[in-house]
């Protein structure tokens, strides 16, 4: 959603990260044409093209397939997280997320000092 990419972008931006943010994971993939993540935060649920389309194109992708991914959702059940990790995403998080959990994973998986 608008508000959940604009909580997230500014909570990063505040920890000194830079944030891209896009509508969804075809509009993702448009935009990592130009330039490789450090880190993707992802939704399961994202118009056009879902989270774990998203996660497997990455994956099967040279490019995108170290770039670590965070999903964000509201689908907490052990079958969605499973589905998940067997993609190959780093991190589950439930919405709400809290701030400190998730920057705790942000660090964590880019490797730097909070």
């Amino acid at each position: 959603s608008v508000t959940m990419r604009k909580v997230t972008g500014r909570v990063l931006e505040r920890h000194s990260f830079e944030a891209a943010t896009a509508k969804g994971g075809v509009d993702s993939l448009e935009r990592m044409a130009d330039f490789v993540p450090d880190l993707m935060l992802l939704d399961i649920e994202m118009p056009r093209m879902d989270g774990y389309e998203l996660a497997t194109a990455m994956k099967a992708d040279p490019r995108l397939r170290n770039v670590p991914i965070i999903m964000i959702t509201s689908r907490t059940g052990e079958k969605h997280r499973q589905r998940a990790m067997d993609l190959g995403v780093e991190r589950y998080l439930g919405k709400p997320y809290q701030e400190a959990e998730l920057m705790r994973n942000v660090f964590d998986l880019l490797g730097v000092e909070h």
